[in-house]
């Protein structure tokens, strides 16, 4: 019932993924949600994003911004990082998840999707058919009908979890 809003991997940060082993595996492309993915809600991006994005361009892998924010927001962001963006995604709509491998010159075979919550993030990048990594919110204060949502993710978290999906330490949960 609740399959559809798994992610392939769930993990405590974005700054724990090990995008060379991804890499190494045929993947490309990476999109990005920003707030709580990669930064606190509304920050632009610090030293850790940046240092991210430089890494990944390096080993030659393309990553792309999508979010749901107006445009004011993902370019504050974005004048750091300096990769393609798309603003007013309209997540969980798949379109724009694809307009954005379009951009890459990816598909959804070699691109991934790394955000922080499941009925935006992970549900559209799912229904794109992208490899999936759920990551835990970087901070705590957030918009209230977000806030909301996380409340019902705790449900749709505990069946995944239950289910022997990995836990955030990599470890098969046995129930």
């Amino acid at each position: 019932m609740f399959q559809r809003f798994y992610p392939d991997e769930y993990l405590d940060s974005t700054y724990e993924i090990d995008f060379q082993s991804f890499y190494d595996r045929g993947y490309r492309g990476v999109i990005f949600d920003i707030d709580n993915t990669l930064v606190p809600h509304g920050l632009p991006a610090d030293e850790r994003a940046i240092a991210l994005f430089h890494r990944l361009k390096e080993m030659g892998m393309d990553a792309m911004l999508l979010s749901n924010n107006k445009e004011p927001r993902v370019k504050m962001f974005n004048d750091a990082v300096h990769v393609h963006y798309i603003y007013k995604a309209n997540k969980p709509f798949v379109k724009n998840y694809q307009c954005a491998m379009e951009e890459m010159h990816t598909d959804n075979g070699n691109t991934l999707f790394v955000g922080d919550q499941l009925f935006t993030d992970v549900w559209g990048a799912n229904k794109a058919g992208i490899y999936t990594i759920l990551v835990k919110p970087i901070h705590p204060k957030e918009e209230i009908q977000i806030v909301l949502k996380r409340y019902l993710e705790k449900i749709v978290l505990y069946f995944y979890l239950r289910n022997g999906k990995k836990d955030t330490s990599g470890k098969q949960n046995r129930r």
